[in-house]
């Protein structure tokens, strides 16, 4: 279906050289789109852009960090100066800091404050922030702004406090932005988001997998309670994507799309 293509659409994402972003950049190539990726590592960018091109995609990668305002707008100046639009961002920048994960020795009254509000803030305003940023340039056109959430914004997790919070602030966000887009700007401008289940990435391989490869108690606790038994694989979240980019979705805003292999829903029993 053509609805479903993204030919010729720009659609920037941030944190696109970790391994769920990554995944969504190869996507986003591979259904025909101009792929902007933004990342810290100068090299892994490099990388990713090279491999996008080498497989017959349009690639664009910056160098900028999602916290930095005055990054951000030389990133969108640059990718105005070569596509012109900005058709779409996927907010994929986050993930948890080892600071911000409270361990079962620690004391729940002696929490690492800082540690918290650094994880929070990294996964709430490294998505608030792209998207005032980049979304100043989908005013007149539209587009499509997609957010990740987590499993752990909608049931409790214990020890990763600060990341929880912080997914259930962009849960918030974005049924707050969608709603007060639509109002200003009527069907030009849609945000939605995907609630990843359990994926293996290099903030939560430790948390999951030991050294030699087994599961952890958590990673065998989470395998117990996923109906599917099993992770998911980072490109299990590519079809939800491209739909949330893509024309095919365009009466679809203040949603999200679970991708979790029934994580959510199942009691245990």
């Amino acid at each position: 279906m053509a609805d479903f293509s993204l030919k010729n659409k720009v659609i920037i994402v941030t944190g696109g050289t970790g391994i769920l972003g990554g995944s969504f950049v190869s996507a986003i190539a591979e259904a025909e789109g101009k792929v902007v990726i933004i990342g810290r590592n100068k090299e892994r960018l490099n990388k990713k852009e090279e491999a996008v091109k080498s497989a017959g995609g349009e690639a664009l990668s910056i160098q900028a960090d999602v916290m930095e305002e005055a990054q951000l707008v030389e990133a969108r100046e640059k990718i105005l100066s070569v596509y012109g639009k900005i058709d779409g961002l996927v907010n994929a920048a986050g993930g948890n800091v080892p600071e911000g994960i409270l361990q079962a020795n620690d004391d729940i009254f002696s929490m690492n404050i800082a540690g918290m509000q650094k994880a929070l803030s990294l996964n709430l305003w490294g998505s608030v922030i792209p998207t005032q940023i980049f979304g100043q340039a989908m005013k007149e056109n539209g587009g499509s702004i997609v957010n990740i959430s987590s499993v752990s914004s909608k049931t409790i997790l214990t020890k990763v406090l600060g990341y929880s919070m912080g997914k259930a602030a962009i849960d918030t966000y974005t049924s707050w932005f969608a709603v007060e887009a639509a109002r200003r700007y009527g069907d030009k401008i849609r945000m939605n988001s995907i609630t990843p289940g359990f994926f293996l990435t290099e903030q939560n391989r430790t948390l999951l997998t030991n050294s030699d490869g087994s599961l952890t108690d958590r990673g065998n606790a989470i395998i117990a309670n996923t109906p599917f038994n099993r992770f998911g694989k980072p490109e299990e979240l590519n079809g939800a994507l491209v739909w949330l980019l893509s024309d095919a979705s365009k009466f679809v805003t203040a949603s999200t799309v679970m991708v979790d292999g029934g994580f959510t829903v199942f009691s245990g029993v």
